[in-house]
């Protein structure tokens, strides 16, 4: 009996020393327990033998009061530690097995061993460990991750993270504070809006902010979940944005042009027009909403006769080649009549990043106007023809305007006007070769210079062949001049105007 009782008390002993040894004696005092507390509660030691709590060291009393099983470890553990196990099964199949923590950029980590029937859970420190690189270089994969510039976590099926790389961490803080829930998507609807391998456009925004934050987000298939990636595309939408508001601008400032615009982008679509582009084409709205070709459109302005109609189709389709490559290099400027009398100028100009612009200004009232002072200057000149005397017509800058036949044939004029205008000083030195010198010349000049006491007045020439002429200078409305010279015999009606000798 004594023997029994001797062996039991040294059995007793020996659990006695056991547990000590697996239970370490330094205490931290003080904080409370989290990944981010400067005093956490680590190097504590749990003993369970199964679910059931049967020691632990002292330190654990100041953060795990409450703890009696292991469920009640793993409620406390579960938001830093999302991927310690629901039962100690695990473990015993492992035999060893360590917990990551949720922000990789914390070093520390759960250490769950099994120990001759006994589960040993020992909440580490990195002070305790070996350097990051060194203690896991069996997995590089999950080391690159940690340290992407950008988004990387894992969703397990229930949509919670359960691990997390550096710049998720510091997005979620920055977007919800530091003292935050890592366990919760920051990313709503990933778990059945987004597609699996392909990239889905996603805004978050900030607590207490109106600003949003926009990524690309990429999920991929995992055992576990999803392997989500978010690359922040800010400056992309920022950009787009901006560009949406300049193309608004110039929309709103092209509509108040008579001239109609239509931009083609690089890949030769109708990227951008203006309302006179409707009116001058008479192409429908929806049409052209619809972003069609290069090709398409000038097809669609063939069928409804708003451009000359061509010879053939081949030649057609090849002026249309000519016309982009003009446009290109900024050189094409046409006139076009189409059928029903309306007059259009149409040009292409280059524009940044391959586009190319046509411009569409209707000029029949222009043309028309041409047109009828063409045809009245014309009729003047046929009218000045039929005339006997010779007829000369100097502008207000002393420059020859026009003459008519008889003038040609006296003076021996061919009519056909130079690079240069000829002055009144040219004229006048081509008259004296052909007269006897008479001071008259000098006083035509003169009086075509002058601007004002300008009246009508007349005096004779003599020609070297003996031809008489009377000539007769008369002032007309906007300073311009006519010069008539009369083949006559009997004296002129007209004032003689005296010449000092």
């Amino acid at each position: 009996m004594v023997d029994w009782i001797i062996l039991a008390a040294i059995s007793l002993v020996s659990a006695s020393l056991a547990v000590q040894w697996l239970l370490p004696r330094r205490r931290q005092r003080g904080g409370s327990f989290g990944l981010s507390s400067p005093a956490s509660l680590f190097d504590a030691v749990f003993l369970f033998d199964g679910d059931r709590l049967i020691s632990h060291s002292d330190i654990a009393l100041e953060g795990f009061q409450a703890v009696r099983d292991w469920p009640d470890l793993r409620r406390l553990l579960q938001r830093d530690f999302p991927t310690f196990p629901e039962a100690p099964d695990r473990i015993r199949r492992e035999g060893t097995l360590v917990i990551p923590a949720i922000d990789c950029t914390i070093e520390r980590d759960v250490l769950c061993e099994w120990i001759d029937g006994i589960v040993r859970v020992q909440l580490r420190d990195s002070t305790d460990r070996p350097d990051p690189v060194q203690r896991d270089p069996q997995n590089p994969i999950r080391l690159a991750m940690e340290q992407a510039p950008y988004p990387v976590w894992l969703l397990d099926h229930q949509g919670n993270v359960r691990w997390c790389n550096a710049a998720y961490v510091s997005l979620v803080r920055k977007v919800r504070g530091q003292d935050t829930d890592l366990t919760a998507p920051m990313f709503p609807g990933t778990d059945e809006d987004a597609r699996l391998g392909a990239k889905s456009r996603i805004s978050i925004s900030s607590e207490g902010s109106g600003n949003k934050l926009w990524f690309d987000l990429t999920l991929v298939d995992h055992p576990e979940g999803h392997l989500c990636y978010a690359v922040d595309i800010n400056a992309i939408v920022a950009a787009e944005t901006a560009q949406r508001k300049f193309v608004q601008t110039m929309t709103k400032t092209f509509a108040q042009l008579s001239i109609g615009l239509a931009i083609f982008d690089r890949n030769r679509q109708l990227a951008l027009f203006n309302p006179a582009l409707i009116d001058l084409t008479t192409l429908p709205p929806d049409f052209l909403s619809c972003r069609p070709s290069l090709s398409s459109f000038f097809d669609r302005l063939r069928d409804q006769h708003m451009m000359p109609e061509p010879k053939n189709y081949r030649g057609w389709r090849n002026q249309m080649n000519d016309l982009l490559e003009a446009a290109e290099d900024g050189n094409y400027q046409e006139t076009w009549s189409l059928p029903s009398g309306s007059v259009y100028s149409v040009s292409g100009r280059p524009h940044p990043d391959g586009a190319v612009a046509f411009l569409f200004e209707d000029i029949t009232a222009e043309i028309t106007l041409t047109r009828r002072f063409r045809s009245e200057m014309d009729l003047m000149q046929s009218v000045l023809d039929k005339l006997a005397d010779a007829i000369a017509v100097f502008g207000d800058d002393g420059t020859l305007a026009f003459t008519n036949r008889a003038y040609q044939q006296l003076w021996g004029d061919s009519g056909e006007a130079g690079f240069e205008p000829d002055s009144v000083l040219d004229m006048t030195r081509g008259w004296q070769e052909q007269c006897v010198a008479s001071p008259i010349l000098g006083e035509i000049r003169d009086f075509v210079e002058m601007r004002d006491n300008r009246a009508e007045w007349s005096n004779d020439l003599k020609l070297r062949n003996g031809t008489q002429l009377s000539c007769t200078v008369s002032p007309m409305q906007n300073g311009a001049t006519i010069v008539r010279f009369s083949v006559e015999d009997a004296p002129s009606t007209l004032p003689i105007r005296q010449i000092s000798a």
